[in-house]
């Protein structure tokens, strides 16, 4: 079934946007949208690194599929929570807007806003292999703080979700062995 008119805008976050969505919502599910994965493939200039020292944040890259959260916004929310939504993920136009079809936990199907990886544009890092990611993630520093804390928030929020990505886990625990830092709640033995 296909949500209708009237019922709404819905939002699909695969990130931080699952635990701190940061805006009025009527209704919160998880979801699954296919065809994307959770990768860390865009550099990080502004939130979670510099110009001088890129950190990496998640992107939507192509293939697989990927559990996130759904978020339905009522229409007289949805001009203010759009405002946002575009001044919090498009800082640097590295994502491009999409309305993509999510399947709600309930077995529905919705269209839902997400941002998307843009390879267009000059934050996009690609394919980049685990030792590339933690040695870029390890000591970078941006606006919303240590990049590692966003890679441990993502493994642990997820980890609460029930959602068990096990190379996330293997990237913090080696970002952590980088920083000299216990990788959190996460049990090298789980990975």
């Amino acid at each position: 079934m296909t949500a209708g008119v009237g019922e709404g805008h819905w939002v699909f976050g695969y990130g931080s946007l699952m635990w701190r969505p940061g805006f009025p919502y009527a209704e919160r599910t998880a979801a699954r949208l296919s065809g994307r994965r959770r990768a860390f493939c865009i550099y990080s200039v502004h939130h979670r690194g510099t110009p001088e020292r890129k950190g990496l944040v998640l992107g939507l890259a192509a293939g697989g599929s990927v559990r996130g959260a759904a978020y339905r916004v009522t229409d007289a929310d949805w001009p203010t929570v759009y405002a946002y939504l575009l001044e919090r993920e498009q800082p640097t136009e590295t994502y491009v807007e999409a309305r993509v079809a999510v399947r709600l936990l309930d077995g529905r199907t919705v269209r839902a806003v997400t941002f998307l990886s843009d390879k267009g544009h000059p934050q996009w890092a690609g394919a980049l292999d685990a030792e590339q990611q933690a040695q870029l993630i390890a000591g970078a520093r941006g606006l919303s703080g240590r990049n590692i804390d966003y890679l441990r928030d993502l493994v642990e929020h997820l980890r609460a979700e029930g959602i068990r990505d096990h190379g996330m886990e293997r990237l913090l625990h080696r970002v952590a062995d980088l920083e000299g830092e216990v990788a959190g709640s996460i049990p090298r033995a789980a990975v």
